[in-house]
């Protein structure tokens, strides 16, 4: 069977927006670049998107990952994934998204600082305590 390049052939300084993001290291297979792009989670140039959506030089991405927001602007296309050194080289990443990221990271770590944890697991006496309380009716 031929390449997929070959049956569908893009136009030159175009690749699909799927393979893409998996070659510029956003997603760590095609098939959940394309299931993140299905899901409303990616955006190209403030638009929807689909999976065989072309993507060219100077375009630009929304994206969701998990809790992380991002904003990237496309310098350079490929359609292999290489190391990471590679693939960051490919985009840049606006200092708005960036700074916003960053503030939310710290804002996640702060919040977590209220809980307080025991500082060891519990010993067999403890562990039988928490049953007994567990089992009441």
């Amino acid at each position: 069977m031929a390449p997929m390049s070959e049956l569908y052939p893009t136009p030159a300084g175009a690749v699909r927006a799927d393979v893409w993001l998996w070659a510029a290291r956003m997603y760590k297979t095609r098939s959940l670049a394309k299931q993140a792009i299905d899901g409303g989670k990616v955006d190209v140039n403030g638009g929807g998107c689909k999976p065989a959506k072309t993507v060219h030089v100077g375009d630009t991405i929304r994206l969701t990952r998990s809790e992380e927001r991002m904003e990237l602007e496309i310098l350079a296309l490929s359609e292999q994934r290489g190391p990471a050194s590679q693939a960051q080289l490919l985009y840049r990443e606006t200092e708005a998204s960036r700074t916003a990221r960053e503030q939310a990271r710290e804002l996640r770590r702060l919040s977590g600082a209220g809980l307080n944890r025991p500082p060891t697991r519990p010993n067999k006496q403890q562990r039988r305590e928490l049953r007994r309380l567990k089992d009441f009716p």
